[in-house]
């Protein structure tokens, strides 16, 4: 997603949360999928489903580009997509041939991504769930995919979730985002610090890593293996 559309939901969501107290989950980066904070998931799902409750996919269709550029690296088998959304990375995934569950706070977001699957001919698993609370299943997949968000109390969850030899794919924002004119509202603890997610995964063969910023977007990018 360009970062002009970025930019729109992330007013759109704003504008959706502005009479509505903040909640625990989800606002773990700094993109419209990760922006407020508080303790009510209900209210976290209605926000959600009112957001996703258009015509439109508004974080897009395609894939994400780091996900994309390298799915060469990553060996086909049974893939766990976090926080969802519509169903972009999921369905790309599965267009690939793995079996894809993808998990998410957002009914409505679900519905978008079981529909796009259909336009697409394949098939997805969706887990309506709170993240907060969420028990990823241990010992369960060849791979993991976290694009967009940022749960640091999943990470242990996500190591322990990957079989010996599966692959996490882990690309959200860095700190380096507040100098960007759309991450300069963020907060500094929703975003990774300068090599936080390489030390996260210290213990995995990494297989990528890179954190850049090209002036529109600041973002750490990783691949790593379970040994």
């Amino acid at each position: 997603m360009s970062i002009g559309v970025l930019g729109g939901v992330l007013g759109t969501f704003l504008a959706v949360c502005s009479t509505a107290r903040a909640d625990e989950l989800n606002p773990k980066g700094s993109n419209a999928y990760q922006v407020v904070t508080g303790d009510d998931s209900e209210d976290d799902r209605r926000r959600w489903d009112t957001l996703f409750n258009t015509r439109t996919y508004i974080f897009g269709k395609e894939p994400a580009a780091f996900l994309s550029e390298n799915i060469q690296l990553l060996r086909v088998g049974k893939a766990l997509d976090i926080a969802m959304g519509e169903g972009r990375n999921a369905v790309y995934l599965a267009k690939k041939g793995f079996s894809v569950e993808g998990v998410d706070i957002s009914e409505v977001a679900l519905q978008k991504a079981r529909r796009l699957a259909r336009e697409n001919r394949v098939s997805i698993a969706t887990i309506s769930a709170d993240l907060g609370s969420y028990q990823i299943k241990p010992d369960a997949y060849q791979l993991i995919l976290n694009i967009d968000y940022l749960q640091r109390s999943l990470i242990p969850q996500i190591k322990r979730g990957l079989k010996r030899g599966g692959i996490v794919v882990f690309d959200t924002y860095t700190v380096d985002h507040l100098k960007n004119a759309k991450g300069a509202q963020m907060r500094r603890d929703y975003l990774l610090e300068r090599g936080e997610l390489r030390q996260h995964f210290q213990d995995f063969e990494i297989l990528l890593y890179r954190e850049m910023n090209d002036g529109k977007e600041a973002r750490a990018s990783l691949i790593a293996r379970k040994p």
